[in-house]
């Protein structure tokens, strides 16, 4: 049987329907479902085995990138994300989605002194839209299995992950859950603009928690599934399918 996805959608979220598009076309289940629908019924939860947190808007971001959604997960859902989160399930966040799991502490990015990580404005203070070039780490990302170097698309204005500190850098990325990385067109860490779009330290892109099944990236693979969503795809190399497809698939192989 394949997974089931919970797509949260809440006011402002617009990239569920493409999202949960993707997740079915990499063989799962996939439901949109309402943050209030789920704060009215926690239960619901656990009929699933991966959790997807879009791309969007969440409530404007308003007072924060994804805080408000984030303060309502971890406030309201605390027991059904711990649940959740022991029995082994996956957890993916996207651009917003992923400022909203930093905020969650699913991400395993707290400690007695409050958050080591953070998500903050782009260098350049402005929105940025447009393709990157990404590469990865070895690790234990489940979403990230199997792949190497690729290009995704970004559009977001909070995208650099920065560190309360030096110590705090060296503990998660020593750790090895710096997964994901900008690099330039010869695969090199991009320590400068425009390859690295918005001055994230050590040029990360996403980041995942220790075990490697709750993963937060700032590009959309969502946006690239299929060769034709590429700006070059009549000009470039062909190619099957859009390289984001493949962390919608290495989800649901983790289940086979």
């Amino acid at each position: 049987m394949s997974p089931k996805v919970l797509v949260l959608r809440a006011p402002g979220v617009n990239c569920d329907e493409e999202t949960a598009y993707a997740f079915a076309q990499a063989g799962a289940t996939p439901l949109r479902l309402h943050v209030q629908e789920l704060l009215a019924h926690p239960a619901r939860l656990g009929g699933f085995q991966i959790l997807c947190l879009p791309g969007g808007f969440s409530y404007g971001d308003d007072i924060a990138s994804g805080r408000v959604l984030g303060n309502q997960l971890r406030l309201k859902l605390t027991d059904a994300l711990e649940e959740f989160r022991a029995a082994g399930k996956l957890v993916l966040g996207i651009c917003n989605g992923f400022q909203v799991l930093m905020k969650t502490g699913l991400l395993d990015v707290d400690d007695a002194g409050g958050p080591q990580a953070t998500l903050t404005w782009n260098d350049h203070g402005r929105y940025e839209a447009r393709w990157v070039r990404v590469s990865t780490a070895p690790s234990a990302c489940v979403f990230l299995r199997g792949m190497e170097q690729f290009e995704l698309p970004i559009a977001h204005a909070e995208g650099k992950i920065m560190f309360r500190d030096a110590a705090a850098q060296d503990q998660i990325l020593g750790a090895g859950r710096g997964v994901l990385k900008y690099v330039n067109e010869r695969g090199e860490v991009a320590t400068q603009f425009p390859a690295n779009p918005n001055g994230s330290i050590a040029a990360l892109a996403g980041l995942c928690d220790s075990t490697g099944r709750i993963f937060g990236l700032m590009p959309h693979p969502e946006r690239f599934i299929s060769p034709q969503q590429h700006p070059s795809w009549t000009r470039g190399p062909e190619r099957k399918e859009g390289a984001g497809l493949q962390v919608f698939r290495n989800a649901v192989e983790y289940f086979a």
